[in-house]
């Protein structure tokens, strides 16, 4: 089973056991963080979509680690104006792996009721 969940302005296609960087979340190492806003979910061949998330369905993952990613380089320059400006960036980040998947619990179809015939 997999799901495509949306966090940091960005959806990720995530199935249970799979490793994750997303934008940094404000949680702890080794803590359990829960995702309600799943935008889909793959069961086989049944896909259920949300408007605009699937009603119930929650992905748990827990922190692995928060960090940041390699130096990006931002270098400006403008030809035969003397301008000229390097800055460095590094993105911070949250790596999860993926505990769960859960789907909510679907309430089983009532057998209808075997009508009485009144006798007259």
């Amino acid at each position: 089973m997999t799901a495509i969940l949306e966090t940091g302005g960005k959806q990720y296609r995530v199935a249970e056991g799979d490793i994750i960087y997303v934008e940094k979340l404000d949680a702890g190492e080794k803590a359990e963080v829960t995702f309600d806003t799943v935008v889909a979910v793959f069961e086989g061949d049944k896909i259920k979509t949300g408007t605009p998330y699937v009603a119930g369905v929650t992905v748990t993952a827990s922190v692995i680690k928060t960090g940041k990613a390699k130096k990006v380089i931002v270098y400006k320059m403008k030809p035969k104006k003397n301008y000229r400006r390097k800055q460095g960036h590094r993105q911070p980040y949250t790596k999860l792996q993926i505990k769960a998947i859960k789907l909510p619990k679907e309430k089983k179809a009532a057998a209808p009721k075997a009508e009485k015939k009144a006798e007259e």
